[in-house]
């Protein structure tokens, strides 16, 4: 399938490092939603708030011994600022969305993230102890993989955001975050995990030589 040409265009597979292994096929793929990304995991309107917040107060505090007029042009600069920061967490927010791919297959979720440093994060069903959806009003959501702790492998949470579960530090929890239609999502993840898990898994190990007679 022909791709726009973009700054992935090397890669093999939209999202993957390599090419899939025989038996595996993709089932859904999708990014974030900027604008929701911007909301969750970049407190837009919370750094808004605050920049209308210390622009309300400086323009009350400042009436004291000033026109209001005057003491809200003086406090303008909080806007100013304000709509800067906020104008870069937009930015911030179309760059990761853009340069991120979520894949489900039927054999792992896999997370191609980071606009500055890229990686590719693949995740075997086998390793998801459980998935967890938190779904919004408007059909978007965030899935977060709880993973099983018996590799010893720690993720990230600082190189892996905003692609986790918020706050959880200790364990960082891999997570698809913002994707519309979720719910539908979660569905083909369930469905592929449920499948894969149920598989059973044959090992091949070096046979035991046999023990010379003496």
């Amino acid at each position: 399938m022909p791709h726009d040409h973009d700054d992935f265009a090397t890669e093999p597979v939209r999202g993957l490092p390599e090419e899939l292994p025989t038996g595996e096929e993709i089932l859904w793929q999708g990014q974030p939603a900027w604008w929701q990304l911007a909301k969750e995991a970049l407190s837009f309107w919370w750094v808004a708030g605050y920049f209308t917040f210390l622009f309300a107060w400086r323009t009350i505090a400042g009436a004291a011994t000033e026109t209001w007029v005057e003491s809200a042009t003086a406090a303008s600069f909080f806007l100013v600022l304000g709509g800067i920061v906020c104008a870069i967490l937009l930015l911030v927010a179309l760059m990761q969305a853009k340069a991120t791919v979520y894949t489900i297959t039927n054999k792992r979720v896999a997370l191609r993230i980071g606009a500055a440093l890229t990686m590719t994060l693949n995740i075997p069903f086998r390793k998801v102890a459980n998935a967890e959806l938190g779904i919004r009003k408007n059909g978007t959501g965030t899935i977060a993989l709880e993973l099983l702790e018996d590799d010893g492998v720690r993720l990230s949470y600082i190189l892996t955001w905003p692609h986790v579960r918020p706050w959880k530090m200790k364990q960082t929890q891999p997570a698809l975050r913002c994707i519309p239609d979720a719910r539908k999502v979660a569905a083909i993840l369930a469905e592929a995990a449920e499948t894969a898990v149920s598989v059973p898994v044959i090992e091949t190990v070096p046979a035991a030589r046999p023990v010379a007679a003496e």
